[in-house]
């Protein structure tokens, strides 16, 4: 019997059907100039992300020192991310974005000042993060909110795998450098780089057009933050995206104590690679992601995700080989790339422009508030046992606390973007828009 070959052309589009879809890069100007702007900006703060803890580390020797960042990040976080919210459905988005860009990177050339003094002091590394965290919170809903505006409603998931796609080649590239920065240069010279990323990607968000609030926006007040948690609390299925994903980062994101990890394996070189490793993996679903677009079922894949994230890092926790620990810290990335992807398609494909930015400042505090919770679970759960403890008990915390909640919200485990009724009236929304212009 003769074998069967597909042909070329067959083999040639399921090639294609995994490839990124290029498509917000080339019907978006906007869109491939904030692509650009990000990657710089990410690249350089990755540079930072592992800069400080390690000077932190060199200053304090305490694990709990390192983890006490995330303390001190967490309050700015969340008053912020919920102002920065109200304001990014109340002013011009792309004001707020430079503005904020611009203080950032004042704080990163404060950073660089601290470290040339003859003894750096550590007080200030805690109220530069503590200021970060609140510019970081007033930005990041502004930059969620813009996105469906400059990107057509079909190529909303391919925008989310490609904005993915460039914070993972910065987390990737970004730390690795840092590893060799530091070891070779000093920390002088990450901080200052990171201070030239942001001038570079200040530059380039000038170029953005402008992109004022709704002629019936409200100021920002308590009022208007309240109704928009009024309405993430009607939505169960996203109030399911929200728990989940706290979960999962206050249990199973040990990133604060890598140092000493990294100490514990008698592989202190190979700190910057389990910084990137999860960038990694994360890297190899964006690069194959055009499958994301024919899955409908979106709150089965955060869950699932969720759990493979606790799961992997609960392996990474267990083993003393370096080399199989960084596998598996990419296993971890991957599974986290996943359920960003569609916990953002579910956000952007369902959430209407006027509470946009104000959901965008919830949605803020779930990705980022575990982290940081995160951070100081693992700090004193290592300084209480060990670090390997610290690691695989919070993989399989997370893990145990996704079933539960899995079992717990119906609404999230059933939703389906092609009847959501949400989803089908964006979808019918943007259209009539489309039509219009």
């Amino acid at each position: 019997m003769t074998e069967h070959h597909p042909p070329p052309e067959s083999r040639t589009g399921r090639l294609r059907a995994l490839l990124p879809d290029l498509s917000p890069w080339h019907s978006s100007p906007d869109f491939r100039r904030m692509w650009i702007a990000g990657l710089v900006t990410v690249f350089g703060s990755f540079l930072t992300f592992v800069a400080v803890p390690l000077q932190l580390k060199e200053l304090t020797g305490s694990a709990l020192a390192v983890g006490a960042v995330g303390a001190v990040e967490l309050v700015p976080l969340i008053a912020f991310g919920l102002y920065g919210g109200a304001l990014a459905d109340a002013l011009d988005r792309r004001k707020l974005i430079l503005w904020t860009e611009a203080g950032l990177g004042v704080l990163s050339g404060m950073l660089l000042l601290n470290t040339l003094l003859p003894h750096p002091m550590i007080w200030p590394l805690y109220v530069v993060a503590a200021l970060v965290s609140a510019l970081t919170g007033l930005q990041r809903p502004a930059l969620q909110a813009i996105v469906p505006r400059i990107v057509p409603h079909e190529q909303l998931p391919a925008a989310i795998a490609l904005n993915s796609m460039r914070w993972q080649i910065g987390a990737i590239a970004g730390p690795s450098l840092a590893g060799v920065v530091i070891a070779f240069a000093g920390l002088p010279w990450a901080y200052s780089l990171d201070v030239v990323s942001f001038a570079v990607s200040v530059a380039l968000a000038m170029g953005l057009a402008p992109s004022p609030a709704s002629h019936d926006a409200q100021k920002p007040s308590l009022r208007g933050i309240l109704e928009g948690a009024r309405y993430a609390w009607s939505r169960k299925e996203l109030l399911g995206t929200y728990a989940v994903d706290l979960a999962a980062m206050f249990f199973a994101y040990p990133t604060a104590i890598f140092p000493f990890l990294a100490d514990d394996l008698d592989a202190s070189w190979a700190l910057g690679l389990m910084y990137g490793a999860g960038a990694v993996g994360s890297l190899v679903v964006s690069l194959t992601s055009g499958w994301v677009s024919r899955i409908h079922r979106h709150g089965r894949m955060v869950v699932l995700a969720a759990a493979g994230w606790g799961l992997a890092m609960a392996v990474a926790g267990w083993l003393h080989n370096i080399w199989l620990v960084l596998l598996f810290l990419a296993v971890a990335g991957g599974c986290d790339m996943v359920s960003g992807l569609f916990r953002s398609a579910m956000w952007d494909q369902t959430i209407p422009d006027e509470l946009r930015g104000r959901l965008a400042g919830i949605e803020l505090l779930s990705y980022s508030v575990g982290p940081q919770l995160g951070q100081v679970r693992a700090g004193g759960m290592a300084s209480l046992t060990n670090v390997r403890a610290s690691v695989w008990t919070g993989g399989l915390a997370c893990v145990a606390s996704v079933g539960l909640l899995a079992l717990s919200l119906p609404k999230l485990m059933s939703y389906d973007e092609r009847t959501d009724e949400h989803a089908v009236r964006m979808r019918a929304s943007r259209a009539r828009v489309a039509e219009a212009a």
